[in-house]
């Protein structure tokens, strides 16, 4: 596999932007789910990918024998790895998804929603 680029890494982020705007045109709740739905996986989503990216680069950070062992490098390693697991907590976003989904299909087995009648 070819190693990522900046440029590879910004154009994802774009992608993200998109559909952060698309979201803000109010799109049908199923669609818009469904778009959400691979970004917050439990095992592959942004929360767990960003976690392990962090881990990533702290333990890059701290094997890497050019940059020196100071107080405020250990600081900084401490807290890639602290966001990590802020990250990884959320991972259970992927529960949410599921309970909207499942009040949204509620509502439209029903009357339909409000916006919708």
């Amino acid at each position: 596999m070819p190693a990522p680029t900046p440029e590879t890494l910004r154009a994802l982020t774009e992608i993200l932007s998109d559909v952060t705007e698309y979201l803000r045109e109010n799109p049908d709740p199923d669609e818009a789910l469904a778009l959400v739905e691979p970004l917050l996986d439990e095992y592959t989503g942004l929360p767990v990918q960003l976690a392990d990216t962090l881990r990533a680069l702290a333990r890059t950070v701290q094997e890497h024998q050019a940059i020196p062992r100071t107080a405020h490098v250990n600081l900084l390693i401490a807290e890639l790895r602290s966001a990590a697991w802020e990250q990884t907590d959320q991972h259970t976003l992927h529960y949410v998804l599921d309970e909207l989904r499942a009040l949204h299909d509620d509502a439209e087995s029903g009357q339909g929603c409000s916006r919708c009648r």
